[in-house]
């Protein structure tokens, strides 16, 4: 006998399908399903736990919004590193093209000072313009530093204003260097041949065709025919011609109304136009015109007057 209290517990066994129920009290009934469920939750969990351990480890456990914060900040610093790129670049272009302007402006002092050395301005074994300069000094034992941008712009700076000093002082020493040259060279001093000597003074002379006492405005210097006759100074050759009693006849204008003549030559070696340096061959010595034999006629004239020109000729070239 049972109450309506009493649980009934139905079990079926494996064979045949048949069940058998057995009744058991509301309590000891409460106390077996309570164990059931937990036993199955213990399972569930359990299972739960050995998936978990067994499942392939997943380091990628992040927010979404914290990759994306990362992602943005990498971002960032590779702009900033791309723009520092382009900067540097450009920094090192405009020092090389600072650096080529430089070495350029060096190129000229060097040819400059070369010029001096060969003018002997200034004595090779003093300078040597085609070795760098000889600079020296104790070791102090300390590594230096290297100059950062702005500093090695400061140092091209001031190196770039010292050359152009001395860019403009060694310009004017070459200026006045030439203009001496040049007023060496216009400065009329010497005799008008290489060989030969003096037949005829400046001033009054006895003629050697009539006679009589006549001016003679030049001085004749006689020597071998188709000898050189040369320039006294540097000048331009206004006449060259044919001229009468004075044959083939060569003027040069010296400048500050300063002229020199040349005749009788037997060749002319310069036309009109022609700038001639000092001791230039102009012509060849010759007995053209009214003359007795191989000699040149050698006159100089200031503001179209002549003047002695044994006063020239003993003059020292400077």
């Amino acid at each position: 006998m049972y109450s309506d209290d009493d649980m009934n517990i139905i079990f079926v066994g494996k064979r045949h399908g048949q069940s058998r129920v057995v009744a058991v009290g509301p309590v000891l009934g409460l106390t077996i399903v309570a164990l059931v469920v937990t036993l199955l939750a213990s399972a569930i969990g359990l299972g739960y736990v050995l998936a978990t351990a067994t499942a392939p480890a997943n380091d990628d456990m992040v927010p979404a919004f914290v990759v994306a914060q990362w992602q943005q900040h990498l971002a960032e610093q590779q702009r900033e590193l791309d723009a520092v790129r382009l900067t540097t670049s450009q920094q090192v272009d405009a020092l090389t093209l600072r650096l080529g302007e430089m070495q350029g402006r060096l190129l000229r002092l060097d040819a400059l000072g070369q010029r001096f050395v060969e003018s002997g301005v200034v004595t090779s074994e003093e300078f040597d313009f085609e070795q760098p300069a000889a600079v020296g000094g104790p070791d102090e034992g300390m590594p230096g530093e290297s100059l950062a941008t702005p500093e090695l712009s400061a140092v091209i700076a001031e190196l770039e204003s010292r050359i152009a000093g001395r860019e403009q002082q060694l310009r004017l020493l070459d200026s006045l260097l030439s203009r001496k040259r040049l007023e060496d060279q216009r400065f009329v001093a010497g005799r008008p041949v290489t060989w030969g000597w003096l037949s005829s003074p400046y001033g009054y002379r006895t003629d050697p065709f009539t006679g009589r006492r006549t001016w003679h405005g030049g001085v004749d210097l006689a020597g071998k025919e188709g000898s050189d006759i040369i320039a006294v100074a540097a000048g331009v050759v206004t006449v060259a011609e044919d001229r009468g009693g004075y044959g083939n006849l060569i003027e040069v204008d010296h400048g500050n109304g300063l002229v020199t003549r040349y005749a009788h030559c037997k060749s002319l070696k310069a036309k009109v136009g022609d700038i001639v340096q000092k001791g230039q061959v102009i012509a060849l010595m010759g007995s053209t015109g009214r003359s007795t034999g191989p000699h040149v006629h050698f006159e100089v004239l200031r503001n179209g007057r002549t003047e002695n020109p044994e006063h020239y000729i003993r003059r020292a070239s400077r």
